[in-house]
């Protein structure tokens, strides 16, 4: 779907609201609420504006300019994110794979440890954010939260912890990798 052009040489763009969501705006912040939860997020309200119209967020620009314009999708696509997540959730799926040393993968409150990575007596730790589940099942790690950036950093906090440095990758494949995220199987 294309941006439509205003008469003010701007850009608006509509996004539909799910009937079981509620939408609240602020001075530059917007806060959605869902079965699931609640995220609030600033946006960059000097260049877009939002506004809420029969049961649509509308957002606007003053001008089209190749910036704001794509400041205007990116903003529009965080919207649509925080509208899945509130009502659907979102969830990434990690694979812990070895063929030197076993790994083993554990949770200790918010902190995630890996043991006996390419045989390192200390463990590495990756810090978890509250709001993310962590569910361990064997050698699959599922991450699952309301919040698409927290659950996708975390898993790329997750998958760069146990990259391997200095050593030929065609012989070291050892690792926790990204297999799934939110649904959508990653072919490597």
């Amino acid at each position: 779907m294309k941006a439509k052009k205003s008469k003010k040489t701007g850009l608006k763009e509509e996004i539909e609201i799910p009937a079981n969501v509620s939408v609240q705006i602020k001075e530059g912040e917007i806060t959605i609420r869902g079965e699931k939860g609640e995220i609030t997020k600033k946006y960059p309200s000097y260049h877009i504006d939002i506004e809420l119209k029969d049961g649509k967020i509308i957002l606007k620009t003053k001008n089209s300019r190749r910036k704001v314009k794509a400041l205007l999708g990116t903003t529009k696509a965080y919207i649509r994110n925080m509208i899945k997540g509130v009502t659907q959730g979102v969830e990434y799926k990690l694979k812990v794979l070895y063929s030197h040393f076993p790994i083993s993968v554990k949770l200790q409150g918010n902190v995630l440890i890996i043991d006996n990575f390419l045989g390192r007596k200390a463990p590495i730790k990756v810090n978890v954010p509250q709001d993310v589940k962590v569910e361990i099942r064997g050698q699959e790690i599922k991450l699952s939260g309301i919040d698409k950036e927290k659950v996708g950093q975390t898993a790329a906090n997750i998958e760069q912890a146990t990259r391997i440095k200095k050593l030929d990758p065609r012989v070291f494949q050892d690792g926790i990798y990204i297999v799934e995220k939110d649904g959508k199987p990653i072919l490597a």
